[in-house]
């Protein structure tokens, strides 16, 4: 590997591939690829191996997905399917068949059992049921993880899956519609501040516990994944350390300078109860997180106010 080794970002423009972008130009690689959706279109096999022949890229990251929260992942199964199934394989399977010897997988850590012991464990996949909420997501990830995980026991190359716990920063979704916990509860305490310090309403109890991981520290990972060799298929990418939605939701108001209330709507859906990574696995080989949660929510928060009239709404 060296800085001009061709590289390729699917979803260059979402919050994980741009962030990725911005880390490998920051150390110097200056051969990096991206498309647009109205450049390469995912889902149509044949453009996606008429790009691999055109471009012939030596590494690929597949940070493409169709993504978004409970309701989006409820409203639309099918599409969350069939689309992520339709763009993980045309980019693996194209990178297969043009040779390809290094391909990063990124998923999701909804790929494990809703009810699976904690920390979360790279084998406890496909070991019980998912979560209903966002299950058919979860189970276009996890083909991923699977396409990726037989190329390389059966021709050898390294195809390897990172899998991150949930993720927030620059280029975050903060539509309120299709957006996740973070980025949705930040947004909703900033109009709720310059609306006079109005009352905020979230969903649930409060009480299920998270782990979140700012999104630069996910793109650090990926890099050190191209930079080195990975002995196994899969990793999960994480901090290791979790809390309650409660505390989240007292975190991000501070940070936002926010002083009403807080009002809970028990009614709604909790979703899983908890889910921790165990990174012990990735940290054993050399890398771990290194931005605190208050400090990125900061980042965050002033990324959207720089942004305001512009960030992204994923459309469904």
């Amino acid at each position: 590997m060296n800085k001009s080794t061709k590289i390729y970002i699917a979803g260059h423009r979402g919050m994980v591939g741009s962030a990725v972008w911005r880390a490998l130009e920051s150390k110097g690689y200056c051969n990096l690829i991206g498309k647009t959706s109205a450049e390469l279109d995912l889902i149509n096999q044949q453009a996606v191996t008429n790009f691999y022949k055109k471009e012939q890229p030596e590494v690929v990251i597949d940070a493409a997905a169709k993504v978004g929260g409970i309701l989006a992942n409820n409203d639309f199964p099918y599409q969350f399917l069939m689309e992520n199934m339709q763009i993980q394989n045309n980019l693996i399977d194209g990178a297969f068949n043009a040779g390809i010897e290094k391909f990063i997988f990124l998923g999701s850590s909804c790929i494990y059992p809703k009810f699976a012991q904690q920390p979360l464990k790279e084998e406890y996949l496909l070991t019980d049921s998912l979560e209903p909420t966002n299950e058919w997501y979860a189970i276009a990830k996890i083909t991923g993880v699977k396409a990726c995980q037989a190329i390389r026991k059966q021709y050898n190359k390294e195809y390897v899956s990172l899998m991150p716990t949930n993720l927030y920063g620059s280029f975050d979704n903060f539509d309120l519609h299709s957006s996740h916990v973070l980025p949705a509860m930040l947004r909703k305490f900033h109009e709720a501040k310059i609306n006079k310090h109005s009352e905020v309403k979230l969903w649930g109890s409060g009480t299920p516990m998270r782990e979140f991981l700012f999104v630069d520290d996910m793109a650090e990972a990926v890099v050190y994944a191209i930079e080195n060799n990975l002995p196994e298929y899969l990793y999960n990418i994480g901090t290791g350390k979790d809390i309650t939605i409660k505390e989240l939701a007292k975190t991000i108001q501070t940070v936002i300078g926010h002083q009403g209330k807080i009002l809970w709507d028990a009614n709604k859906p909790d979703g899983t109860p908890r889910k921790l990574m165990d990174v012990s696995k990735m940290k054993k080989i050399g890398w771990q997180y290194s931005t605190e949660l208050e400090n990125g929510i900061q980042k965050t928060y002033q990324w959207f106010l720089n942004n305001i009239d512009t960030f992204k709404e994923i459309k469904l």
